[in-house]
């Protein structure tokens, strides 16, 4: 009665793991700047960039683009809205020049020439109202962030050609959310919004990326933390301005604690809720010996060095010392001088998400950044995702090189990471083919840890994301493991 219990337990977790994995997220970004009728803006393309890889690198499908024309926006939209139907989240992000006309808000393409409100009714440009609609209104929760409020540009012809009243806002007007949705814009409605310096991102951009995917942030807190960075940022100049009608919690990178009694539960977006965390005694502990461990084989002082920065008075301290003691008797052949051949400015030069955007790694190259850190001896997971694990692995990685520490690359450092000679072969990473596995289906052997004993049988074949062959494997495995004690 107790294995059937087990097994009843085992078939739910695998089921949720299963619709974990099936968690659907789309995200149209777009960027205009170079526009041809009107003043040019600098750094909306570079703030959809950014934008794009933030929300990637928490497993977004992103429709993107910068400096589209009216047509080819068209063509994002129409692509947008198939990717988001039935989506658990959909995410449209837009920065450029909007225009608000009688209290309804447009978008312009880069192509937009408007001398009249007819222009603006005609499809010059996009109306944002009916684009959310259209586009969003079958996804289960909508966030909406328009960096778009800024000066009007084509406010003093439309009123010129009036030949009745027309309201002409120099930002964009208030707009209502509907459920399930959270609207967000860079100022006050009617207000307009800074730009930022010229190479960089607004100062909206910058929030948002800072904020929105911290790990374990529910996204309306994140929004406070955003008004806030802005508010300070622009001297009490601008304060970002939104609507929310969400009715859930929701979590762009969630990250659930550990608790003695409770259990994370399912907000909106699909994801798991985290728990609240309670304060135990042994959680700093468990953080020193998890870095101890990542650490305690290396050949590399540095890395030991490393932890002894971070914890002078360990529990490790000791054999820490006593490791480097003897590292330094010989040299270490794990790598080659770490110093030679790099760019000094790599030892100074600061690293953030927008540097490391600027590198544009797509997954594999993801994939290859985790394989060769878990070749120096910095074990994560290869994953293609750079999750709130590998930024700690990145940081304690810089920091046993010296570079400035931040948990994110620029091109020097991921130059000089390509640089490095590791112990094993890049693609040999057993974690690689475990997060791989199960996206495959297939039949899956159990086994102990090393040599501790063989393990249980396989489960189905199958195509690609087939639930009876993830289970099936999964089950094999593991019912092998507990019927072999």
């Amino acid at each position: 009665m107790r294995y059937k219990t087990v097994i009843l337990s085992l078939i739910c977790m695998l089921f949720t793991a299963h619709a974990a994995l099936a968690d659907k997220r789309v995200a149209f970004v777009v960027g205009n700047g170079a526009y041809k009728n009107v003043t040019q803006l600098p750094n909306p393309p570079i703030d959809a960039k950014a934008m794009a890889g933030v929300l990637r690198n928490v497993g977004f499908e992103v429709v993107e683009g910068v400096n589209l024309t009216r047509d080819k926006m068209t063509e994002k939209l129409l692509d947008f809205g198939k990717r988001a139907q039935g989506a658990d989240v959909a995410v449209f992000y837009y920065a450029g020049h909007g225009i608000a006309i009688s209290g309804t808000n447009y978008l312009l393409p880069i192509d937009a020439d408007i001398k009249s409100e007819m222009d603006v009714k005609l499809g010059a440009a996009i109306n944002i109202d009916l684009t959310l609609d259209q586009t969003m209104g079958d996804a289960k929760v909508k966030l909406v962030f328009l960096d778009a409020c800024r000066d009007n540009p084509f406010a003093a012809k439309i009123k010129s050609t009036a030949t009745r009243s027309v309201s002409v806002g120099q930002g964009l007007a208030e707009m209502k959310s509907g459920e399930g949705t959270l609207i967000a814009f860079a100022t006050g409605p009617g207000q307009t919004a800074l730009d930022g310096q010229e190479g960089t991102n607004s100062p909206f951009t910058r929030a948002l990326i800072a904020h929105i995917t911290e790990p374990g942030i529910e996204i309306q807190q994140a929004m406070t933390e955003v008004r806030a960075q802005v508010n300070e940022e622009t001297s009490k100049g601008q304060l970002p301005w939104g609507h929310t009608n969400l009715i859930g919690s929701v979590y762009l990178n969630p990250a659930p604690a550990k608790t003695a009694n409770a259990e994370p539960t399912a907000p909106s977006g699909g994801a798991a809720a985290p728990a609240a965390a309670t304060s135990t005694g042994g959680s700093g502990n468990e953080v020193e010996v998890e870095f101890w461990r990542s650490v305690k084989d290396s050949n590399k002082p540095e890395e030991l060095n490393a932890y002894l920065t971070s914890y002078p008075n360990g529990q490790f301290k000791a054999l820490a010392l006593a490791r480097i003691a003897a590292l330094e008797n010989g040299p270490s052949t794990t790598t080659r001088n770490l110093t030679s051949g790099i760019d000094p400015a790599t030892f100074t030069d600061e690293s953030n998400q927008v540097t490391e955007d600027q590198i544009g790694l797509d997954k594999g190259q993801r994939r290859d950044v985790q394989r060769r850190l878990n070749g120096l001896g910095f074990d994560t997971k290869v994953t293609g995702a750079f999750n709130e694990d590998t930024r700690t692995v990145i940081k304690r990685w810089q920091a046993a090189r010296g570079y400035p520490v931040s948990g994110y690359l620029n091109k020097l450092q991921h130059k000089a990471l390509l640089t490095e000679i590791v112990s094993a072969a890049p693609n040999a990473t057993s974690s690689d083919d475990s997060e791989d596995r199960p996206r495959r289906g297939g039949g899956g052997g159990g086994g102990g840890r090393r040599s501790s004993g063989g393990g249980g049988g396989g489960g189905g074949g199958g195509g690609n994301g087939n639930p009876g062959a993830f289970i099936g494997g999964m089950m094999g495995g593991m019912m092998g493991g507990m019927f072999r004690h």
